[in-house]
Parts: structure tokens; C-alpha cells; sequence
């Protein structure tokens, strides 16, 4: 359990790469469905590539979750994820990537991939800029207001399905405000790919598939370049 406030702690899995050396940090943040067994793989991929990658529980201790995502359904998941409070999550968050970098193989320095409602709060967390975090990753998750993007001080990467009309309209509004505050903030838009693209890559007749392919060394890319 990492301790994340005076009344609260979350679960966590924990991923570590194979090499020599100290290694960033990337934190993911999962989806509406909780820490399930996909998002320990994505944490599993990360290590692969290099990173300690650390997947908190933000469902840990939360109405009918108190022993964790792995005890609800996804239904239940998702209508546990809409109880959360964004400044709860957001204080939860920095305070796993503070324990991370605590961590005897960890660099100090941190990024943060989310994906669906978990791409969203990477999003939400550049807004936050918490200390020690140097970039976020955003897979298929709405844009923040235009307004509150000014405090933004880390670069942001978004990868979207074409195919995903609720998030797709708040691109271009968070792309001209970035551009206009003189931040960075690169939105990738993948031809007839949908919502999820990553998690079902046999979905939308190859579009999926073919997203992913391109999505995930954007992703390693992205956190090699800002994580050094």
C-alpha cells in the first residue's frame, strides 16, 4: 500500500525494467474498469521498454472496492470511478509518483500515460504540474477546459481515434489554446481508429490495430525524450 494522504492509501502494481542503472518513472493511470489485468500489462510493456512503471489501484478503499479493483465488476468499476472527486485523484496521483521516485532503482523524475477516463487525469495532470513530473501521455482521453490550460508546464502527447467523436471534438480547442500559450502539446489523430483503440486492437476492421501499432512507439518515444 502506498500511503497518498492522512486518511488514504492506494494499491499499486509495480513493474520494473531490466538493465543496469537507475530508471524513470511512468505512472499509468487506468481506465473506467479499474487496475485490471490489461492495465498490468501495458505496466508490464513500459518495463520492457525501459521504465519502472507503477499502475495504482485509484478504486482502492472506495465503496464496494475496499479490497481493490479485482473484487467489481466492470459495471460496478465504472460507476464506483464516477464517485471519485478530480482533486482527490489528482493529490493520489502525485503522491504515488513522489513514492516512485523514492524508489533505490529510480531516477528522479516521473511521466504519466492514462487511457479512456485514466487519459483524461494524464491530461489533468499536466495542468497540475506536480513536482517532479516532466511529461504526460494521453490515449483516447477528453481534453481539459481551454481556460485552465495555462498552468500547464510539462509537455503533453495525445494519441486519438479518428473514430471517437466525444473526445475528438476537444482536440482542437486544447491545441489552439497550448499553441497560444507558447506550451507543447502534440495531438495525434489515427485514421478510423476508435475509442479503446489500444485495449481492443482487433476492433474497427484493422483500424485498431493498425493506431497501436503507431501509438506505442510514439509513447516510448515521448517518454525517452522527456524522461532524461
Amino acid at each position: 500500500m502506498i500511503r497518498t494522504g492522512p486518511n488514504d492509501s492506494v494499491r499499486a502494481w509495480i513493474s520494473y525494467p531490466e538493465r543496469a542503472g537507475k530508471a524513470p518513472v511512468v505512472v499509468v493511470v487506468h481506465e473506467i474498469f479499474g487496475l485490471s489485468t490489461w492495465i498490468r500489462g501495458v505496466a508490464d510493456q513500459l518495463a520492457a521498454d525501459g521504465f519502472i512503471a507503477i499502475a495504482p489501484d485509484l478504486l482502492t478503499g472506495k465503496a464496494a472496492a475496499a479490497a481493490g479493483s479485482d473484487t467489481l465488476t466492470q459495471a460496478v468499476a465504472q460507476s464506483t470511478i464516477q464517485t471519485l472527486k478530480r482533486d482527490d485523484v489528482l493529490r493520489q496521483l502525485a503522491a504515488v509518483g513522489q513514492f516512485a521516485m523514492a524508489l533505490p532503482a529510480a531516477q528522479p523524475m516521473y511521466g504519466v500515460v492514462g487511457f479512456c477516463w485514466g487519459g483524461s487525469t494524464a491530461f489533468a495532470t499536466a495542468v497540475a504540474s506536480p513536482a517532479g513530473q516532466r511529461s504526460a501521455v494521453v490515449y483516447y482521453g477528453a481534453s481539459p477546459a481551454p481556460t485552465s490550460l495555462g498552468s500547464v508546464k510539462i509537455p503533453v502527447l495525445g494519441l486519438y481515434g479518428a473514430d471517437d467523436a466525444r473526445v475528438v471534438v476537444t482536440i482542437a480547442p486544447a491545441d489552439s489554446a497550448m499553441r497560444a500559450l507558447g506550451k507543447r502539446y502534440e495531438p495525434h489523430l489515427f485514421a478510423a481508429a476508435g475509442h479503446g483503440f489500444l485495449r481492443q486492437q482487433n476492433g474497427k476492421d484493422g483500424a485498431n490495430l493498425a493506431a497501436a501499432r503507431q501509438a506505442w512507439p510514439l509513447t516510448v518515444n515521448f517518454f525517452r525524450s522527456t524522461l532524461r
